[in-house]
């Protein structure tokens, strides 16, 4: 094993997982350790009622993540959500559409099929996702959710070519399963500019993956019944510590499944997760420093 361990730590690589939960130093571009973000808001109704919420409640939120797919939005539903995010000045996060969930495919239904996660199959499906990603940044959106690394790979290099606006952003999903340094290293080459690792993911070997990347990570705070219902609060603080710069992903236990209807109800039951994480933080970690705003990566 030492001489593999060797070789890791010689091309830059931790040679196992951080068991000493190192302290990490990087942080967003505004010197914040963490920000917040609330997934599955699938529409602008329900996102002014989460905005407006936070607002109201004195909620800091930064990102604000849509996972059923841009081609399930009408272009005045992404203008719309392109205007709340401007307005209340967050990141809006599209996720792309022809994933495996509307292809035809009847092996993602499958258990073994599953672990193909929401990648694309075929390069038809790949055209399709790009046509997809590129309606929703001439309407204005500029942060994507992507389920497949080819896809983000052929992102980057359109990106770099111009044929995509420059400030274009692409998130990796949890739903892609990875959980290592290496992987992580790989999707950070290939163009990635947030990673969110497989959910129960332990801390040290967050610590680990932190130490091999620079871009954002994006951590489950709590988790939809469907992917184990387990809710990490407790966690938080150490999560910060060791993995900043950190997107929270919060109010994730409000839904059933990774593409629930959020409800103008449930979306303040989002809120309210937020505020109970943020009160984790100020008790424990209350020198960690949180983004005052989303300022792009």
């Amino acid at each position: 094993m030492k001489a593999t361990q060797d070789f890791l730590k010689k091309i830059g690589l931790p040679q196992g997982d951080d068991f000493a939960l190192s302290s990490s130093e990087k942080r967003f571009p505004d010197g914040g350790q963490y920000r917040f973000e609330v997934p599955g808001i699938q529409g602008p109704g329900v996102m002014k009622t989460l905005l407006e919420e936070a607002k109201e409640t004195g909620a800091v939120i930064h990102r604000v993540t849509q996972t059923k797919g841009i081609m399930l939005l009408s272009d005045a539903e992404i203008s719309e959500m392109v205007s709340l995010a401007g307005k209340h000045k967050v990141d809006l996060v599209l996720s792309v559409g022809p994933r495996a969930t509307y292809d035809t495919s009847a092996s993602v239904n499958t258990p073994e099929g599953q672990r193909m996660g929401y990648r694309l199959r075929g390069q038809d499906q790949i055209v399709r996702a790009i046509e997809d990603i590129k309606r929703a940044a001439m309407l204005g959106c500029r942060s994507f959710l992507l389920y497949d690394e080819g896809h983000l790979w052929v992102l980057n290099e359109m990106r770099k070519a111009g044929e995509i606006p420059e400030a274009c952003r692409f998130k990796i999903s949890a739903h892609t399963g990875h959980g290592n340094p290496c992987s992580a290293r790989l999707l950070e080459l290939n163009g990635a500019d947030s990673i969110n690792p497989v959910r129960d993911i332990q801390l040290q070997m967050l610590a680990a993956i932190r130490q091999t990347i620079n871009v954002p990570v994006d951590i489950h705070t709590e988790n939809p019944a469907s992917t184990g219902g387990f809710i990490r609060h407790y966690e938080v603080p150490e999560m910060i510590r060791v993995a900043s710069p950190i997107y929270l992903k919060t109010g994730g236990s409000v839904a059933k499944t990774h593409s629930w209807d959020t409800s103008s109800e449930d979306a303040k039951k989002r809120i309210k997760q937020v505020h109970l994480v943020q009160r984790m933080i100020d008790q424990y970690y209350p020198e960690a420093k949180r983004s005052p705003k989303a300022e792009g990566k």
